[in-house]
C-alpha cells in the first residue's frame, strides 16, 4: 500500500446490495443489461451537450458561495470551506438531479442530509466481511446489516417520492429538464433495448449523487489546501486567473478555457489526492494468476491509484506538488495514460469526467479571483496537516478553515 492509511470499508456489503439489485452502474457486475445502463448515463446524462446545458446552474451555485464568503470577509470572518464546498457540490448535483436546492426546503434538506450523511459514513465502516468473508455473523451482531439496509431503504423511499413528484402532472417544469426527467422521458418512449424501471432510475440517481457530491467537494478542499501550503504555485495561479478575468467580476465556463495553469493545478491535484484512492471496488469474474498469486474467482479488488500516481518510476519528484509538470505534457486522466488514472479506466472509468472537470476549474477560478486567501491568525502553513478520513472517498480529516480577503477590482 505504499503508506496509504485507508481501509476499503463498508463497500463489500454495499457491493453486494447493489448487486442483488442489479439497477445501477457503479457496482454492479458487467453484463449487457450492465452496458445499456452505462450508455444511457454516458449519452444521455453525462454528454458534454448535457453538462453544458447546467452552466446556469452552476454559474448561480458559484455566485451564491461567493456571496457567503464575501460576509464572512466583510466581519474579517473565518470560511470553514470544506463545509461551504461541501453545501455547494451537494445542492449543485440535487438541482441537476432533482430539480431542487434541499439547502432552502427545511424537513426535507433535514431528511436529505441525514440520509446523505448516513450513506458516506457507511462507506467508511469496518465490515469484517471485507476481509474475512466467513466472520460476517460479526458485522450481523454488531448491527452494521440492518443499518446499511435500512439507509439504503430510505434512500429508495426518497427516491420514489422525487420520481412522483416529477409525474405530478401539475408541477412546474425548470429552465431545463434535470436527470429525473431524461430518465423518466427514456422509461416512457421505450426507444431502448431495456425496459427502464423505477429501480434503474432510483439506482442510476444514487450513483450520480454519491459520487457527484463526496469526490467533488473532497477535490475543491485538496486544491484550496494544496494551494495554500505552496504560495509559490498559489501566486502563479492567481496571475493567470485575473490576467484572464480582468475587470470582470465573475469568470465564467469559457474563460475557465484558457487557463492552463489552472488546468494544470487540478491535474497535480488530482494526482496527489485522487478523490478514491482506490478506486470503485470490483470483483474478478475468473480465476487468474497475477505475478504467481491465485486470485479466486469473486475477489473483491482495489485498484491502488493513491500508490500509482506516486510511483518514483513514473514520476519525477513523485511527491512534489508540482503543475509545471503537466505544461509541457501530454498526459492527461481520461484513462489512456495509466500514470494518472484518478477517475479510473477502461469500460468503469467515470463517466462523469466532463461534469467533474468543469465544475472544478469553475469553482476554483472564481475562489481564486474575488479574493485573496490567508490562514487564520496565529497559523502557519506547517499546521495545515494533510490527515485523511479512512473510506472509499479521501476527504480532508480536518475541517479546511480560511480567511478570505476580497479583492478590490479597479
Amino acid at each position: 500500500m505504499l503508506g496509504m492509511r485507508l481501509g476499503p470499508g463498508g463497500v463489500g456489503e454495499i457491493l453486494d446490495v447493489y448487486k442483488r439489485q442489479g439497477s445501477e452502474v457503479a457496482f454492479s457486475s458487467y453484463s449487457e443489461h450492465w452496458r445499456e445502463i452505462r450508455i444511457i448515463c454516458v449519452v444521455h446524462l453525462l454528454s458534454s451537450k448535457r453538462v453544458s446545458t447546467f452552466s446556469y446552474i452552476r454559474k448561480f451555485e458559484v455566485k451564491q458561495r461567493i456571496e457567503k464568503i464575501c460576509g464572512h470577509a466583510s466581519s474579517s470572518g473565518v470560511t470553514n470551506l470544506s463545509e461551504l464546498l461541501l453545501s455547494f457540490a451537494s445542492t449543485m448535483v440535487c438541482r441537476i438531479g432533482f430539480g431542487r436546492r434541499y439547502e432552502d426546503e427545511g424537513s426535507e434538506k433535514s431528511r436529505f442530509h441525514v440520509l446523505l450523511n448516513e450513506l458516506q459514513a457507511m462507506m467508511g465502516t469496518f465490515f469484517v466481511s471485507d476481509y474475512i468473508p466467513l466472520m460476517g455473523w460479526v458485522d450481523k451482531l454488531r448491527g452494521l446489516h440492518a443499518r446499511l439496509e435500512r439507509n439504503l431503504s430510505e434512500f429508495d423511499r426518497f427516491y420514489q417520492d422525487v420520481i412522483d413528484e416529477h409525474m405530478d402532472p401539475n408541477r412546474e417544469y425548470a429552465e431545463e429538464k434535470d436527470m429525473v426527467d431524461v430518465l423518466l422521458q427514456l422509461k416512457n418512449d421505450r426507444s431502448l433495448p431495456i425496459d427502464i424501471t423505477f429501480d434503474h432510475i432510483k439506482g442510476v440517481l444514487m450513483n450520480i449523487l454519491a459520487a457527484g457530491t463526496d469526490t467533488t467537494a473532497a477535490t475543491l478542499v485538496w486544491i484550496m489546501t494544496a494551494l495554500v501550503k505552496n504560495p509559490r504555485v498559489m501566486k502563479k495561479v492567481q496571475e493567470e486567473i485575473r490576467n484572464v478575468g480582468g475587470k470582470k467580476d465573475f469568470l465564467d465556463e469559457d474563460d475557465t478555457q484558457k487557463l492552463s495553469y489552472l488546468k494544470a493545478t487540478i491535474k497535480e491535484t488530482l494526482r496527489l489526492h485522487p478523490p478514491s484512492p482506490l478506486l470503485v471496488p470490483r470483483e474478478s469474474t475468473k480465476d487468474c494468476i497475477i505475478n504467481g498469486y491465485r486470485i479466486p474467482t469473486k475477489t473483491i479488488v482495489f485498484m491502488n491509484a493513491w500508490a500509482i500516481q506516486r510511483d518514483p518510476e513514473a514520476w519525477k519528484n513523485p511527491q512534489d506538488f508540482c503543475p509545471e509538470r503537466f505544461l509541457d505534457s501530454d498526459i492527461d486522466f481520461h484513462g489512456q495514460d495509466f500514470e494518472l488514472i484518478p477517475f479510473g479506466s477502461g469500460r468503469r472509468i467515470c463517466p462523469g469526467i466532463a461534469m467533474s472537470v468543469v465544475t472544478l476549474e469553475l469553482v476554483i477560478a472564481n475562489l481564486l479571483h474575488s479574493f485573496d486567501w490567508e490562514l487564520p491568525p496565529g497559523m502557519v502553513r506547517e499546521d495545515i496537516d494533510l490527515e485523511v478520513f479512512p473510506g472509499i472517498t479521501q476527504h480532508k480529516k480536518n475541517h479546511l478553515c480560511l480567511c478570505a480577503k476580497t479583492r478590490i477590482i479597479i
